[in-house]
């Protein structure tokens, strides 16, 4: 669907008209939450390229049929999110990407068709490399055994779900969220809360392509049973061959992209 075709959508969600009982007003948050990504869609799309100004309120109601309310109100939310920066006299205008929170949920899905324009992916597989080995050695001695039970809990629900990406992802974020936790260091833990959305990004990317999440499985199960023993080398070790597993995964993930980009 074209970006004109999404804006109309989105216009003619706001007020809906079924017969006989004439305008259904759409809540404003939803209102809001529709106008905001189609806003920002448009910037991913470089319609609104970075550096350029936005078009004066006045213009953004007329494109987007809404009022000055809720495009100030969509305004505010890309600026809080290093979209857009507003200047005195100048106007708001668009963020270099660099800028842009890219750790943020909403930012993820809609910067989703440009994804490869950030390489952010690669960049997420280089963060785990750098973090994950040191926390499952960290976690192997200093993980309590609620947390190692946790842990396998997730694991289970990966076994049992490898044939639905969906559930399979939920218990993948869960597995390694509680990872981090139980090596005890608070950097790992803070780093767990801020690359949250985008680790789940990134694994429901790599579950949705692969054909088989089987391999997955077995390296998360060793790496609990590490843990379990208490062995801080084979949990890093385990965490290694995880990671070296993503690296595949993460290029069949690019290869979907790349086709649904195509089309």
């Amino acid at each position: 669907m074209g970006l004109r075709r999404q804006r109309e959508a989105m216009v003619a969600s706001v007020e809906q008209h079924s017969e006989g009982q004439g305008p259904v007003t759409v809540r404003r948050p939803r209102v809001r939450r529709s106008i905001t990504a189609a806003i920002a869609q448009d910037i991913c799309a470089d319609r609104y390229p970075p550096g350029s100004q936005l078009p004066r309120e006045n213009d953004l109601c007329e494109i987007y049929g809404v009022s000055r309310t809720v495009i100030r109100e969509s305004l505010k939310i890309l600026e809080s999110k290093g979209l857009l920066h507003g200047k005195p006299r100048v106007g708001t205008v668009v963020c270099d990407k660099d800028d842009w929170n890219i750790l943020d949920a909403d930012v993820l899905e809609w910067i989703g068709p440009y994804i490869k324009d950030f390489d952010l992916l690669g960049c997420i597989l280089e963060a785990r490399r750098t973090i994950e080995p040191v926390a499952a050695e960290l976690a192997a001695s200093r993980a309590t055994t609620q947390q190692i039970a946790d842990l396998e809990s997730a694991w289970r629900q990966m076994r049992d779900s490898s044939d639905d990406p969906e559930r399979f992802t939920e218990a993948d974020v869960q597995f390694h969220a509680v990872l981090l936790l139980a090596s005890h260091n608070q950097v790992f833990r803070r780093l767990s809360s801020a690359i949250h959305a985008a680790l789940r990004y990134a694994l429901h990317a790599s579950n949705v392509a692969v054909e088989s999440r089987e391999d997955a499985v077995v390296i998360h199960g060793e790496l609990v049973e590490a843990l379990r023993m208490r062995d801080g080398e084979k949990a890093r070790h385990a965490s290694n061959r995880m990671l070296d597993l993503a690296v595949h995964d993460l290029a069949a993930a690019e290869r979907v992209i790349g086709r649904n980009n195509s089309r």
